[in-house]
């Protein structure tokens, strides 16, 4: 069976994640810049292999003071590591297991994987449609920093929801 090259496209993909503040109230964050691309046997993803990039500056959470304390040494540290990156081991029922790096740090995380399908835009371009959805903890990619609460809590929770809603572009 012939290989088959798949794009994300940028304009109709979004890389969000989610963490609790003060553990009472979740802020969205996501990523301007980024790329990936996966390789398929023909259109049946079982099996492809899945590569992703995305750019720590291009990081956007609706608050620019927030942005660039994310930014910082407090936590991605966009200077000394500027991308994140995921390349898969296996894709498989519904599961996305792959190496997430991120500050310098590479662990194994598991991501489900919906797929919804492919379909030919007005143009002729082939897409194809997932929603990808996990959770990390940020302090195993030595996201540590956080302030104590009056109440004896945490500013910033450890859990980080990852959601993805991916539209690839056949190229080849």
């Amino acid at each position: 069976m012939a290989t088959t090259k798949w794009a994300i496209d940028p304009t109709h993909t979004e890389i969000q994640f989610k963490v609790k503040h003060l553990m009472i109230t979740t802020v969205t964050g996501n990523f301007d810049a980024f790329s990936g691309e996966a390789t398929t046997e023909g259109d049946d993803f079982e099996g492809a292999n899945v590569n992703f990039s995305a750019q720590i500056a291009s990081i956007r959470t609706g608050n620019e003071q927030r942005d660039g304390h994310l930014k910082s040494a407090d936590f991605f540290d966009a200077e000394q590591f500027p991308t994140l990156g995921f390349e898969s081991k296996t894709f498989s029922g519904g599961k996305l297991l792959g190496d997430l790096t991120m500050h310098g740090v590479t662990k194994e995380v598991a991501l489900d994987a919906e797929f919804l399908g492919i379909a030919k835009d007005p143009w002729g371009n082939v897409k194809a449609g997932f929603e990808l959805e996990g959770k990390i903890k940020r302090s195993d990619f030595g996201l540590t920093w956080n302030a104590p609460t009056e109440a004896g809590g945490v500013l910033v929770s450890d859990d980080v929801r990852l959601i993805a809603s991916v539209q690839l572009v056949k190229t080849a």
